[in-house]
């Protein structure tokens, strides 16, 4: 299989207990919710550990030392080129992680987040291969967020800065300002991410059966 010239990069945060998926805490506990966060953030590491792209980065924030799985993480994350996310709020993290995994090897960038676990290499690959035919490719969320954007410069991602971040109307924005910059893109497929208890079921249908998501989820009662 050939290497796609695309550099892969996660956007997460560590999954420590009272900061991780709280909205999600408030139905499960701080512990629950972190260690879902974590099997989400490991699931899809290993997702992209097995998508044939030139580079996998990942941009992190928060105490890892304090995240549930956090050994487990660490092991994992061995593999990738990890950088920190800098910047005042999520905008700016997002188009500065952009920046800084380009930097690493100068490949165009496919970026996703922690929230997809049900993600696959298969999935990966062809979002990338779109990349490669695209001046930039979006992922629309159903809950109107994004999931997914690839981009072939940097500096097309830094519309980001202006878009408000976790809104309902964040994924129609971001696709107006990238057509506002004179950006084709080109839609992926639009994927189900969580965030409360009530998306976990949409997620979990989607994942492989031994994945840490859905055996998590059901530990924990959803």
């Amino acid at each position: 299989m050939s290497v796609l010239a695309v550099t892969l990069l996660v956007v997460a945060k560590a999954p420590v207990p009272g900061s991780a998926k709280t909205r999600l805490a408030a139905t499960v506990g701080d512990q629950a919710a972190a260690e879902i966060a974590a099997a989400a953030l490991l699931d899809t590491l290993d997702a992209v550990a097995e998508t044939p792209v030139a580079t996998r980065v990942v941009a992190l924030t928060g105490q890892l030392d304090a995240a549930a799985g956090a050994a487990e993480i660490r092991r994992r994350l061995a593999s990738f080129a990890v950088i920190a996310q800098r910047g005042n709020d999520f905008g700016d993290r997002l188009a500065n992680a952009h920046a800084d995994a380009a930097a690493v090897d100068g490949y165009p960038v496919l970026q996703i987040g922690m929230d997809t676990p049900q993600v696959t290499a298969g999935l990966l690959g062809d979002c990338g291969r779109r990349l490669a035919q695209s001046s930039a490719v979006l992922g629309l969320a159903r809950d109107g967020g994004w999931w997914a954007l690839g981009v072939h410069t940097p500096a097309l991602a830094g519309c980001l800065r202006d878009v408000p971040m976790s809104q309902p109307d964040t994924g129609a924005r971001t696709l107006k300002a990238l057509h506002g910059n004179g950006v084709d893109v080109t839609l992926l497929d639009e994927l189900a991410d969580f965030d409360i208890a009530d998306d976990v079921a949409a997620v979990r249908d989607i994942c492989g059966p031994g994945s840490r998501f859905a055996r998590v989820t059901r530990a924990a009662g959803l």
